[in-house]
């Protein structure tokens, strides 16, 4: 037996217990994990250092080297997230629905747990902690594969995370990290149907793809964003400043970024200047359609580029904007339809009927009014941390948190019914 056929039977023998772990022992559990990450913060970043030193000398991007690294702030805000869960309630065992029927059978249907879920990741180290502590809170063993560019911190944090859920009296192997970098171990991985009960990849496009054509079991994907946010004709412009700004700059190299913002005919000459110096200052390029450059050229300190076809519907993950001028709303849901990835999309406007059919006819997991993308995260939604976000429309869509873990069964109970 190999050693991940060894990680993936512990795993299974695990989640058995766990479906029925009180939820005292998971809190318990999970406030230790988020206490150690503190007390052990020194161990953690060191480990985040070198992984970081090693990827910059490589010559990996600035949006990867973001998501890679570790501050102590950033701990912190993952520790506080963790803690989150550990005060929301537990899905486990909820009944959703009951009813008795006309012949005296009780039914109801009650959330379980998954069971066994594969977690194959790219850069994030904090994607470890989250995603084990949201398998412990919803009853489902966990085997993590990160991305050999973040080796050493996923270690490091896998450590931390098993070592206080053990201690709380979480069942042994309910967290297991694949420590190898060989590739053919994931591909083993995405064969282990009946072990693995569902497999989460997040990560670039090619991960997402490769794992979505090779998996046996179910997969859930997401995390491509290619958010668009539309200035209405009826937009505030102060408004409409403030939310393209935040959405493009506060943190771009993310998937809930702004990509392209489309403005109305009848606002771009008033809006357009606005944001784009706000932008500039932020040192964000532009790429602009025709009619967006005849606007802001006159404007010299800004960073111009005429905007080429596949600006439309390219994830920039970088201080990269495209914009495009439309002549009405059914234009800029035409151009969302055809290049949005279904992760988040906005319209900033003071017309309610505009925005209702702008809520309405957008097909994505997000849709906004009159704010931010950057708010689709489950620690925003008030669901703690996140294992990603479902661009999907089967079993999850937007962020995954506690409830998206879990499925449900049927209990019947009779009293020596027979069926006529």
């Amino acid at each position: 037996m190999t050693e991940l056929e060894e990680k993936g039977k512990a795993a299974k023998a695990a989640s058995k217990k766990l479906a029925s772990l009180p939820t005292e022992v998971k809190n318990r559990a999970i406030l230790g994990i988020a206490d150690a990450l503190g007390a052990r913060q020194n161990e953690i970043l060191a480990a985040n250092s070198q992984d970081y030193n090693e990827s910059e000398a490589s010559g990996m991007s600035a949006a990867m080297l973001d998501r890679l690294m570790l501050n102590p702030s950033r701990l912190e805000g993952i520790a506080n997230d963790v803690r989150t869960v550990a005060a929301l309630a537990d899905p486990v065992g909820e009944v959703i629905e009951k009813r008795t029927l006309p012949n005296g059978l009780h039914l109801s249907k009650k959330r379980v747990p998954l069971g066994v879920i594969g977690a194959i990741y790219e850069s994030r180290p904090n994607v470890t902690v989250d995603i084990s502590v949201l398998c412990l809170k919803s009853g489902n063993a966990v085997i993590l594969r990160g991305g050999k560019e973040a080796l050493r911190s996923n270690l490091a944090l896998a450590k931390v995370v098993q070592e206080a859920a053990y201690k709380a009296g979480v069942p042994q192997g309910s967290v297991q990290i694949i420590e190898s970098t060989d590739r053919a171990l994931v591909d083993y991985m995405l064969k282990m149907k009946g072990t693995i009960d569902l497999i989460i990849p997040r990560g670039g496009t090619g991960l997402i793809k490769s794992v979505a054509e090779n998996a046996a079991m179910p997969v859930v994907t997401g995390g491509i964003g290619v958010c668009h946010t539309y200035v209405d004709k009826n937009a505030d412009l102060n408004k409409a400043v403030a939310i393209a700004y935040n959405a493009k700059v506060q943190r771009p190299t993310v998937c809930n970024a702004l990509d392209t913002l489309l403005v109305h005919t009848e606002i771009a000459p008033r809006y357009l200047p606005l944001i784009a110096q706000e932008w500039a200052k932020a040192s964000v390029e532009m790429h602009c359609d025709k009619r967006a450059l005849t606007i802001l050229k006159p404007i010299t300190s800004l960073k111009l580029v005429p905007a080429k076809a596949d600006d439309w519907g390219k994830e920039f993950l970088a201080l990269i904007a495209a914009i495009k001028v439309v002549d009405s709303l059914d234009e800029a849901l035409e151009h969302i339809e055809h290049y949005g990835s279904g992760h988040s999309e906005a319209i900033v406007t003071e017309d309610k009927s505009a925005a209702a059919r702008f809520l309405n006819e957008v097909d994505a997991a997000c849709v906004y009014a009159n704010a931010s993308t950057r708010f689709t995260d489950g620690s925003q939604f008030g669901l703690g941390a996140e294992i990603g976000i479902s661009t999907q429309k089967f079993h999850a869509r937007g962020p995954m948190a506690l409830r998206e873990l879990t499925s449900y069964k049927w209990l019947i109970v009779g009293d020596g019914h027979v069926r006529p």
